[in-house]
């Protein structure tokens, strides 16, 4: 009966520890040879996610790389959709096996620890999505999501991230993320850091949003204060 209620017992713990999920954001902090601090993000969505490295105290953009990701047990497995250190790493698929817990996740065989900063609470707009459409003049335009140059922005509970690429060409374009809240139809982001202008960082841009059939309608004004209105669809 012991022995029995020890077998059930390891099995609950075995599945609970399968079970973790890496949907949300992740954080670790390093120190580069110039001594200066070096902010790694994460954000996992369901299939796509996005790992950067910027300096902590100034903002400024050191690297970013993601695309798909799958976890069987520890194995998770990555397929690169786009990486500013090395583009030749686009399409191809690399495994590796992998450690978490509710507020840890690292790689073995690698130092590096990141520390869970949410698991997609509260932000009402988790998830990864392309840009599909923009509206000028009153009239919407559409765009084909499944065209290899895509704009794809990554969302956890509290952290956002845009990158726009070129899957065919292995062009990185740029990108930009931090922090965000929703509140009452207000969509407010936080710039952290901004490959294309490292003036921008530190910002507070206010938009409105709202969902419509599905699609996440985007207006306000970007950060060089041009009027904008996006049109976001949810990535499958």
């Amino acid at each position: 009966m012991k022995k029995l209620f020890f077998s059930l017992l390891l099995y609950t713990i075995i599945c609970t520890v399968n079970a973790q999920s890496p949907i949300g954001a992740w954080e670790g902090i390093s120190t580069n040879d110039a001594g200066q601090k070096v902010r790694t993000v994460v954000i996992f969505a369901d299939g796509y996610q996005v790992a950067t490295w910027y300096e902590a105290d100034s903002g400024k953009f050191i690297s970013t790389n993601g695309g798909t990701w799958s976890l069987e047990g520890d194995t998770m497995s990555e397929t690169v959709e786009f990486h500013t250190d090395n583009p030749e790493m686009v399409g191809q698929t690399v495994s590796f096996e992998i450690t978490m817990d509710d507020n840890k996740m690292g790689i073995v065989g690698r130092e590096m620890v990141l520390i869970r900063i949410d698991d997609g609470a509260p932000g009402a707009l988790q998830g990864a999505w392309l840009m599909s459409g923009r509206k000028r003049n009153g009239e919407i335009q559409s765009r084909d999501t499944n065209r290899p140059r895509k704009t794809m922005k990554i969302l956890s509970g509290t952290r956002f991230q845009w990158i726009a690429y070129n899957t065919e060409t292995k062009q990185f374009m740029g990108t930009g993320g931090g922090t965000y809240t929703t509140v009452d139809g207000k969509y407010t982001e936080n710039i952290e850091f901004f490959s294309r202008d490292d003036s921008r960082v530190g910002m507070g841009l206010e938009f409105n949003y709202e969902l419509v059939d599905g699609a996440w309608h985007h207006s306000g004004y970007s950060s060089k204060g041009d009027p904008m209105y996006e049109i976001w669809s949810v990535r499958n």
